[in-house]
This record gives C-alpha cells, sequence and structure tokens, in this order.
C-alpha cells in the first residue's frame, strides 16, 4: 500500500466525519444576536408608569397593544413573536439605569425601545454603548441624542427641541410680530 493510498483511507473517513459534525456544531452556534430566536424578538422598554411623568405610560401601553395585535393577526414579524419588556421607571434616571441593566442582563433583550426624556436616556446612554446594545428611537428632543460619532449605539427619532423652538419662533416672527410668549420648562436636563 503506498503512502497516499493510506493517507486516503485514513483521512477520507476523517473528513467526511468532520464535515458531518460541521452542521451539529453550526446549529449549537447562536444564528442571531442576543433576544432574537427562530420564534421570538424580545425587546426591552423603560417608561414613567407611575410618578410624575405617569401619563406617558399610555405610550407603552399602546405600544403593547399593538405587538399584541400584530403577533396575533399577522403571526409577528417573519414569523417571529414581538416580546415587549416594558418596566415602569416612575421617571426617574436611577430607576431606568436599574431597569435597563435588567433589560440587558438578565431578560437578554435584543435592543432597548423608546424610552422617554431627556435626563433618562442620558443616564442609560453610556451604558447601553458600552455593551453595543441599540438604543433606539429614544424619546428626546435634546441634540446630545445626535452624536453617532460618540455614542453610535444610540438614535433618537424626533426633531430637535433646538429645531422646534426655531420653528416656532420664525412662524411667531413671520405671522406674530407682536405676540407675547410663555415659556414653561422642566428643571432638569430637558428643561
Amino acid at each position: 500500500m503506498t503512502n497516499s493510498t493510506r493517507r486516503s483511507i485514513v483521512l477520507g473517513p476523517l473528513a467526511a466525519a468532520a464535515a458531518s459534525a460541521l452542521p451539529l456544531t453550526a446549529r449549537a452556534q447562536k444564528k442571531y444576536g442576543p433576544g432574537v430566536t427562530d420564534t421570538e424578538i424580545k425587546i426591552g422598554q423603560s417608561l414613567p408608569y407611575s410618578g410624575p411623568a405617569s401619563a406617558y405610560g399610555q405610550i407603552g401601553r399602546a405600544e403593547a397593544a399593538y405587538f399584541k395585535w400584530l403577533n396575533e393577526e399577522k403571526g409577528g414579524i417573519n414569523g417571529r413573536k414581538i416580546n415587549l419588556i416594558s418596566l415602569d421607571d416612575g421617571y426617574n434616571p436611577a430607576k431606568v439605569v436599574e431597569n435597563i441593566r435588567r433589560l440587558v442582563e438578565q431578560d437578554e433583550v435584543s435592543f432597548i425601545f423608546n424610552v422617554l426624556g431627556t435626563p433618562l436616556n442620558k443616564a442609560i446612554r453610556p451604558y447601553v454603548n458600552q455593551k453595543k446594545i441599540p438604543h433606539l428611537f429614544n424619546a428626546a428632543g435634546s441634540e446630545q441624542f445626535a452624536d453617532p460619532k460618540n455614542f453610535p449605539w444610540s438614535m433618537g427619532w424626533q426633531p430637535t427641541l433646538k429645531w422646534e423652538a426655531s420653528t416656532y419662533a420664525k412662524h411667531l416672527q413671520a405671522n406674530h410680530p407682536n405676540a407675547k410668549i410663555a415659556v414653561l420648562f422642566q428643571d432638569d436636563d430637558f428643561g
């Protein structure tokens, strides 16, 4: 028997065994990132269901109702049910940090969605960017959230407050030049 024949006899079955084991190895590995399986997409959220801004809790209730409808009537998204885990932060920056850590570290959500308020989004932004967890559609109009260079994992959705104020001022100046205005503001990062 020649060396090449011996190699074929030994290496042929070894190569076949390795090739047949490859699909098992690939199946054992995660196909997707955290919070996403073949049947589910887990989304994390923290909103004020209690406390001074509890009226905004309706946003989370409406989103939960939409995802319930989407799951029941449409079968989710591409066959995956949406699992929205929405926690109460009472509009408290310390509580939102606790909630987001739980959502990321324990619940293993795929992304954080629609957290309300400048001070709350500012409180979680360093953590989610360090963990590389998408922090999407944060409900805060501060210009500091338009900073993809330093915080690439965070993005807002609404116009900046500066742009809104400028637009209102231009409208008033053009259409009501003698109008009097009053300014109400929140005594925190938002105001």
